[in-house]
């Protein structure tokens, strides 16, 4: 493994640094599944991608060099450029996925408690729910009325809203709570904002509740019986920022999977004139197990393929089945970058990422004795070493960590059981699913330039 910072000219260093200023912008304003998706489809039309329903609905036909998207509800997205090659010989396919632990609002959150308000959450994905105490919080999401008007939330980011928090117990009484365990410190029930403080009466009941409803209407035209049909989500409030005093990380929320999807698909916005068709694959729900209709385990990808496949004239099953097999895919994930802080958990002997030394393959993830993972074949990783190796590209090896001492799981897998190859590659984090995780800005310019030589390939 080379350190990417000891081979960079002084322009290149400029290149990395002008590139994360771009994804600093994009993770600050895309803290949702849903403003992920706005930024891309906003980025992909600028660039000559077509909605595919806009193809379906007027009944047009497409045909090679032409670009699509599919919105999957707003929280998943696949773009294809196809290329001159038949789409039955397969795609090169980078997948990511653009959700991260957060905290959820429950469908009735908003309750008084001893003169106080607040909103009952239950967190989403894998997260250490003392680290969400005490920070300040910013709301997004969107609220569906039942006439089908949808209002957008957002509120902690400027300069003059509010935030919400969660308190803490002050140390001075927190002899009982200090002898809990991490997973013990705080509850999941206990994981509460407050939201306010002011009775709208004080001779009625709930009076802080109300008052908050109140506003609430006012504000935002929400009445406490629409939380039934709303999308609300917790996130740490505070744009993504430049770490170090050299400048050579970045610190923000959601980095896991948002920096693999954003470099994928700024890899992706800058191909031209492909031979072989490339797709690129953005998913919701793998922070929970890749489930329900937005999750890598639904058919949305699939079915676009078909589409794809009815509007050039070719429509046919099998051919839908035989374009996934003959693909090549990198599901892109964030991995373990080792921490010096925390030396005991790493993999030894060279087999733990480094900070600064490009972009990172898993050959399998998993837990104990690889358990649910993709363990990837070496014919497939040799074809990649030359890709890379022919483009310039930093990359290194890692897995999770130490044997035995965790584990964890991408969409490698179910890409994998459409037949194709696939491997997991990715950025590594340090503090991952932590409320702001941190990456090198190296491995961040080495992935884009890595993804961006993998969908040029011909296989």
């Amino acid at each position: 493994m080379s350190n990417a910072w000891k081979t960079y000219l002084p322009q290149q260093k400029q290149d990395v640094m002008d590139f994360n200023d771009m994804y600093i912008r994009f993770i600050s304003k895309g803290k949702t599944e849903r403003r992920c998706v706005d930024q891309i489809i906003e980025l992909a039309e600028g660039l000559g991608y077509r909605n595919m329903n806009e193809i379906i609905y007027n009944k047009e036909s497409l045909k090679p060099q032409d670009k699509v998207y599919f919105n999957m509800m707003g929280k998943s997205i696949v773009l294809v450029h196809l290329g001159e090659e038949d789409l039955e010989r397969g795609m090169n396919i980078l997948g990511a996925h653009i959700d991260s632990p957060r905290l959820d609002l429950k469908q009735h959150p908003l309750y008084e408690q001893d003169g106080l308000a607040y909103f009952d959450t239950h967190y989403y994905g894998g997260i250490k729910k003392y680290q969400w105490l005490t920070l300040p919080l910013a709301m997004y999401g969107v609220v569906v009325l039942k006439d089908g008007t949808s209002i957008d939330v957002e509120i902690g980011e400027h300069d003059s809203d509010p935030v919400f928090v969660i308190t803490d117990l002050l140390p001075h009484l927190a002899s009982d709570q200090m002898e809990k365990s991490a997973s013990k410190f705080v509850e999941g029930d206990s994981l509460d904002l407050i939201v306010g403080s002011i009775p709208e009466d004080d001779q009625e009941k709930e009076a802080v509740k109300k008052n908050v409803l109140r506003i609430l209407k006012d504000s935002y035209g929400i009445d406490e019986e629409d939380f039934v049909s709303a999308e609300l989500e917790i996130v740490p409030q505070g744009k993504a920022r430049t770490c170090g005093l050299d400048r050579s990380m970045v610190l923000g929320y959601g980095q896991d999977d948002r920096v693999c999807a954003y470099t994928a698909l700024m890899a992706m916005l800058e191909q031209e004139n492909l031979q072989r068709t490339a797709a690129l694959l953005l998913v919701d729900k793998e922070e929970i197990g890749s489930v329900g209709a937005t999750g890598m385990h639904g058919r949305f990808f699939e079915n676009f393929i078909a589409e794809i496949f009815e509007a050039m004239g070719q429509a046919s099953d099998l051919k839908v089945r035989r374009a996934l097999q003959n693909s090549e895919a990198l599901s892109n994930d964030v991995v373990a970058a080792h921490d010096p802080n925390y030396a005991s958990v790493s993999s030894p002997h060279e087999n733990m990422a480094q900070f600064g030394h490009g972009l990172c393959f898993a050959k399998y993830t998993g837990s104990r004795g690889k358990g649910g993972s993709n363990d990837a074949n070496p014919e497939y990783i040799a074809k990649l070493r030359k890709i890379f190796d022919e483009n310039d590209v930093i990359w290194q090896t890692s897995e999770l960590g130490k044997v035995d001492q965790g584990g964890g799981g991408t969409i490698a897998y179910i890409l994998a059981n459409y037949g194709m190859e696939v491997i997991d590659s990715g950025v590594p984090l340090q503090s991952m699913h932590s409320p702001f995780e941190l990456a090198s800005k190296a491995d961040v310019y080495e992935a884009k330039k890595g993804y961006s030589a993998f969908l040029k390939h011909n296989k």
